[in-house]
């Protein structure tokens, strides 16, 4: 197991393969710092500090998706199993179908996930691009938007095949991102996504 915490790698011994509950587990019984967003991806787990911006970026996309469902469909770090080794997410905003339950563990599912969004940071970007992606496709999340906020732009991605998505829609800050053909059914309108 990989501890990645403030762009420094410690190694952890293990001898024996653990589930994501016991890793979730033994975070929550740990002494984490406040302000961090922790989650797994390939049985690594990162920790990664919120930002102002970062977190303004998430605001303003959660408040818009709230202006068209019900709170209890819109997620902001909520752990979601995803297909994969030990992939256990905590996406920055997640929306689930209309009628998803969370199973008998409280925990939401993949299946239902229908919009991912994850604002890019330093330390973690290399997921949101890579593993994470890969998961989302193979989950067949329909949309999953990166939002960077150190170039101003965001890259969406549709309608996942055989395990990928296609080639992303690039957008910049202050462009509508048209989400009414999907099944998010709206535009995002990113003309206050600060930089940075």
């Amino acid at each position: 197991m990989t501890v990645v915490h403030d762009d420094r790698i410690h190694m952890a011994e293990s001898n024996d393969e653990r589930t994501l509950d016991e890793l979730f587990d033994a975070l929550e019984s740990a002494h984490l710092p406040e302000g961090y967003k922790t989650e797994i991806v390939g049985g690594h787990i990162f920790m990664s500090p919120q930002r102002d911006s970062h977190w303004e970026i998430t605001l303003g996309i959660v408040e818009q998706l709230r202006a068209h469902y019900p709170r209890k469909l819109v997620k902001s770090d909520v752990r979601i199993d995803y297909p994969g080794h030990l992939n256990g997410f905590a996406s920055d905003v997640t929306l689930v179908a209309e009628g998803a339950k969370p199973d008998d563990k409280g925990l939401w599912r993949y299946q239902d996930v229908v919009f991912v969004a994850e604002v890019l940071s330093r330390s973690t970007a290399m997921n949101d691009l890579g593993p994470k992606r890969d998961a989302y496709a193979a989950a067949k999340v329909p949309v999953y938007l990166v939002v960077n906020p150190y170039t101003g732009k965001c890259v969406l991605h549709t309608e996942p095949k055989d395990g990928a998505y296609p080639e992303g829609e690039r957008f910049g800050f202050g462009e509508p991102i048209d989400l009414s053909e999907t099944p998010v059914g709206i535009t995002l309108d990113t003309s206050e996504f600060p930089r940075g």
